[in-house]
């Protein structure tokens, strides 16, 4: 479990509206409501030494706790900022880490590892689409660089686990085009048909370690953004029968990134480098900043390859930190429907996690 830096949070910029991806800037309430999460959080954090002493986290194991205990400590004297995060490499080398090594092992396995602990009404982003299916598998025969990312979702206010949480993750495939979505700036704006696809989004639930798994691709990139995957934490929602969300509230939203001389590795792969839009770096991206700037948060992902060359694919691994008791909405332009997709403008997140009126998907697991 990464619990080795000091527990963070992101203050969310915005770019500028020239930009392609553009995001809806926060209301003077909401700037509020994220000052004090943040003052309220990093005074929670001050017990959560004193918490990992008393109980751990998960509590499997004594050797277990004491090594998290050690590694909570020691990250008290742990600042990073951005520089720090983008010069460290979260290759993890000399272990026998791979998608079979039990969770606890894989959460307690570097000395140095991260923590990212995202603002709680963090850049979502415009290509958010409720209606997704409960499934671990998002690829959906996209090509790219296989990645099996495993997630661990940590209480930032008791130090534990948080079990029974829905991981709901997105991202862009190998060319930077989002399924759902037909808009400006997502690939070919005149395909209409793919607002009917579901590529790379996805459901999954944490399990007694808060720990959740999916299979999906490394994400390419687009205009003014660099490769990213998104996240938005469910807590006390439930599962259809037709295998979709429904109810409970949005506790969490951010992004997360990937080392950039991995990111140069991939995007010189095919089909990667079939896309001939101007990469931007970590250090250019302003979420990565923003995620990073006057924090000891660090977003990055930590990973192994599955084999001898980046093609083979990689296994990737974080740990998360949530304010539970946060609640915030999602804005969305896209919903996916019993029908199929759906432009909803000037949506926001319902309490059933559906538009009014929008009909559920009909599914199975995959």
């Amino acid at each position: 479990m990464h619990l080795n830096s000091i527990l963070a949070f992101t203050i969310l910029s915005f770019i500028p509206a020239t930009l392609a991806h553009l995001d809806k800037p926060l209301s003077p309430a909401a700037e509020l409501q994220k000052r004090e999460f943040k003052r309220h959080a990093s005074r929670s954090l001050e017990k959560c030494s004193t918490k990992l002493m008393e109980r751990g986290i998960a509590a499997r194991a004594e050797s277990r706790r004491k090594a998290l205990i050690n590694k909570h400590k020691r990250s008290l004297l742990t600042v990073r900022d951005t520089d720090t995060v983008l010069n460290k490499s979260h290759l993890v080398t000399g272990s026998h880490i791979t998608p079979s090594t039990p969770e606890e092992q894989v959460f307690a396995s570097t000395a140095d590892n991260n923590t990212c602990v995202l603002s709680p009404e963090g850049e979502i982003g415009p290509y958010f689409v409720p209606g997704e299916l409960v499934r671990s598998d998002v690829r959906e025969g996209q090509p790219g660089v296989p990645v099996i990312l495993e997630g661990q979702f940590i209480d930032v206010e008791t130090c534990d686990p948080i079990p029974n949480l829905w991981w709901d993750i997105w991202n862009c495939n190998a060319t930077g085009v989002y399924s759902g979505v037909v808009e400006s700036g997502n690939g070919n704006s005149n395909d209409a048909a793919n607002i009917n696809t579901t590529f790379l989004r996805g459901i999954q639930k944490t399990d007694q370690d808060g720990v959740v798994r999916f299979n999906t691709i490394f994400p390419g990139h687009y205009s003014g953004r660099t490769n990213h995957h998104h996240l938005v934490a469910h807590l006390n929602a439930s599962v259809l029968p037709n295998n979709t969300l429904s109810g409970g509230t949005v506790a969490h939203i951010g992004q997360l990134f990937w080392d950039q001389d991995l990111v140069y590795k991939v995007e010189a792969t095919y089909p990667y480098n079939t896309n001939n839009i101007t990469l931007t770096t970590n250090a250019e991206d302003h979420v990565v900043i923003a995620e990073t700037e006057d924090s000891t948060s660090d977003p990055m992902i930590n990973y192994v390859y599955l084999g001898d060359r980046v093609e083979d694919g990689l296994f990737g691994w974080i740990t998360i930190g949530v304010n539970r008791s946060a609640t915030y909405d999602t804005d969305y332009s896209f919903i996916y429907t019993g029908s199929g997709g759906e432009e909803v403008e000037g949506s926001g997140f319902s309490p059933s996690g559906l538009a009014s009126g929008s009909a559920l998907p009909s599914s199975t697991s995959a």
